[in-house]
């Protein structure tokens, strides 16, 4: 159920690409060792949301953790590209819930099924274009019931996003439209139905949504 497309772009990601454990602090509350590099995770384009739709806590889970994040998106075919270059296959920037089933994803021992739900992944309010942003100055903000939970710069990133691309693409073609979760900080914690979880970057926009128990 793709319903969230990059309107401003005319972009729909044929892929999700996430960073887990980019933040030293995120790691460690976890109880993980802070990786050596990236470590990377696919989330399908069926779990993507936008601004105001209802993240669906589903009937298999008994934990769906907040995960506030910087989404960027990718503006033209990417492979291989050397990271002096990378900023210049960026179209934009964008706010992420990398929304998380903590408890499956413990179970498993792999990803998929925690993090791929349907309504998982929350993108918004809007796009910015690469540069009318600095990069340096950007701050990921996270409330949940108007609490701030998560509040971190984006220079805290271990890997950088310059970084990130260049190791994407040695293995994997970025696409027009795809987008990138660079990662979560620290204080990610459980969300309820009823809850409303509220993801903040100044110069982006805030991107709010309820959370709803699964009816089916």
């Amino acid at each position: 159920m793709l319903r969230y497309k990059f309107e401003a772009a005319g972009l729909s990601p044929s892929k999700i690409v996430c960073v887990g454990r980019n933040y030293v602090e995120h790691a460690k509350e976890l109880g993980n060792e802070v990786p050596t590099e990236p470590l990377l995770f696919l989330k399908p384009p069926s779990s993507l949301i936008g601004n105001g739709d209802a993240i669906v806590y589903p009937k298999l889970s008994q934990r769906v953790d907040f995960e506030g994040e910087l989404g960027v998106i990718i503006g033209k075919q990417a492979r291989r590209v050397k990271r002096a270059d990378a900023f210049n296959y960026i179209h934009g920037y964008t706010c992420v819930n990398d929304i998380t089933a903590r408890d499956l994803q413990k179970k498993d021992g792999q990803w998929t099924r925690g993090k791929g739900f349907d309504t998982f992944c929350a993108v918004g309010p809007r796009m910015v274009l690469r540069d009318a942003l600095d990069l340096p100055k950007m701050r990921v903000k996270t409330l949940l019931n108007g609490v701030v939970k998560q509040d971190a710069p984006i220079t805290d990133l271990i890997f950088p996003i310059d970084f990130v691309i260049e190791y994407i693409t040695q293995f994997m073609t970025l696409e027009p439209g795809d987008l990138i979760a660079t990662g979560t900080p620290p204080g990610v914690g459980p969300m309820q139905a009823g809850d409303v979880v509220r993801v903040e970057i100044e110069e982006i926009g805030a991107l709010e949504n309820r959370v709803e128990a699964e009816q089916v």
